[in-house]
């Protein structure tokens, strides 16, 4: 039986390694009016707040929520650190228990599926002012031909066979044409997307904690088992990419979607 996926097991090489969306994400929203000063926003499956800081360091006025205390916590404090303001919430996406058509904007950064997203549709347009837009974003590492990211996922794989289904939701690809369904069917209407192609640098510390930060490493395995795979990345690592700085591969993909 697949294990249960926790990312509160992993909050501290999540908040420390995973890097988030890269500026670019939120330049290209502020670009489009999308994203600017002033603007109430939700971030559901908030995680360690790397989408919400981004809103905050744009002038939104950010309710992070997150089902995960430990995630929450983290969050908190990458947000102090950064002397950002926002609010925490511990609340799942699909029943925040915020004010009905109290929000510009709802966003969810690398999430959308691991909720229930028919009920998480809903919920987002109940949040929503008529015209507020929903946001669902993907950063996803690409697996290319000789990559350092296909020989990592190769390993991971090896430790974990049997992940939950969800885990590898949109792997290798990085678009998700069927959110847009999703969308639709609550109601949503008109749809945009974008899509960009990005190299984000790690050094082998940082892609070790990187990776040890998914739901096919920590998230899953018992801890004898991460440090089992941590060993044996650092050997791949150390024989077979031996740069000091690895640009791993990604891609951004963004649903817009608009409240009637």
């Amino acid at each position: 039986m697949p294990a249960v996926v926790d990312f509160g097991r992993t909050s501290s090489d999540y908040s420390r390694h995973r890097q988030g969306f890269p500026d670019a994400f939120f330049s290209r929203l502020a670009r489009e009016g999308v994203l600017r000063t002033g603007l109430r926003a939700v971030d559901v499956g908030s995680g360690t707040g790397t989408v919400a800081r981004g809103l905050a360091r744009h002038g939104c006025a950010v309710t992070a929520t997150d089902i995960s205390a430990n995630m929450l916590s983290a969050a908190c404090q990458l947000a102090s650190d950064a002397a950002l303001s926002m609010d925490f919430r511990e609340a799942p996406a699909e029943a925040t228990g915020l004010p009905a058509s109290a929000f510009d904007l709802v966003t969810a950064g690398q999430c959308w599926h691991w909720f229930d997203r028919p009920a998480a549709a809903r919920e987002a347009l109940r949040l929503l002012v008529p015209g507020g837009r929903l946001i669902i974003a993907h950063l996803d590492w690409l697996p290319l031909p000789g990559n350092v990211v296909e020989a990592t996922e190769a390993l991971m794989s090896a430790f974990n066979p049997d992940p939950p289904d969800h885990a590898r939701f949109g792997c290798g690809v990085g678009l998700y044409p069927q959110w847009l369904r999703d969308v639709t069917d609550a109601g949503f209407t008109p749809l945009e997307t974008f899509s960009f192609d990005v190299l984000l640098p790690y050094t082998h510390e940082s892609w070790r904690g990187r990776c040890r930060a998914s739901a096919l490493v920590a998230a899953t395995l018992p801890p004898d088992d991460v440090e089992r795979f941590d060993a044996a990345h650092a050997r791949l690592l150390a024989e077979s990419f031996p740069q000091d700085t690895l640009d791993i591969p990604h891609r951004v993909f963004a649903l817009l979607a608009t409240r009637p």
